[in-house]
């Protein structure tokens, strides 16, 4: 299921969440220029999160700037179209400056999480998408009724329809938490992939903190 958009104006304009996109897309362009120059395997390397130093106290920089790190193209359009929908609510529900907090805050969450499941991992995580599932777990406690528009697809056949948040958002969380369990034993023997208990954790950290980031 992809989502296209939601029947749920903001009040505000949402200064923060667009700042967000514009950052992610102005480094995920600068990985391109250090690809084209063969540098961008050692940025990465330098500023994604690898579990296995930063449970030894190292690198801590990294839980901040591997926030901004994507690993390609459809990397960065999945997660932006998320932040896009789903962002601009969550912080007209907070207000801005509290907004980058709770959001800065369920992103250290979610690599919480991805550490402590595989600690001894060497490899760098990188992406927005453990904060941008806080977003999606506050979404989901805040505005469980709204309707997003969505694209089903069903092997050759496509449909559009219009379903409620948490429904939507339900099943995104599930998927992530069998997707993530389903990849225990391969994390275990060192492959890569995407970081399902990280989005699990960004989810889950966003439903909690939302109850003390929205405004009275």
């Amino acid at each position: 299921m992809m989502p296209i958009r939601d029947e749920n104006p903001s009040r505000s304009t949402p200064f923060v969440t667009y700042a967000l996109l514009l950052a992610n897309i102005a480094v995920f362009a600068y990985e391109i220029m250090l690809a084209l120059h063969g540098q961008l395997e050692e940025f990465i390397y330098t500023y994604g999160m690898i579990p296995a130093l930063v449970s030894q106290g190292e690198a801590l920089h990294t839980l901040l700037t591997s926030m901004f790190l994507h690993g390609g193209v459809f990397h960065l359009l999945g997660n932006m179209l998320y932040l896009y929908i789903f962002g601009d609510n969550v912080e007209d529900a907070m207000g801005h400056r509290r907004y980058l907090i709770f959001y800065l805050l369920t992103g250290f969450a979610a690599s919480a999480l991805q550490i402590a499941i595989n600690p001894a991992s060497t490899l760098p995580n990188v992406g927005a998408s453990g904060a941008i599932a806080g977003v999606l777990g506050a979404y989901f406690v805040t505005y469980p009724f709204a309707r997003v528009h969505t694209i089903i697809f069903l092997g050759y056949f496509i449909r559009w329809v219009s379903l409620p948040a948490v429904v939507l958002l339900g099943f995104w969380f599930v998927f992530q938490l069998f997707a993530g369990t389903a990849t225990l034993e391969a994390m275990k023997l060192g492959y890569g992939g995407v970081a399902y208990f990280a989005h699990v954790g960004g989810f889950i950290a966003g439903m909690v903190l939302v109850r003390f980031f929205r405004k009275k």
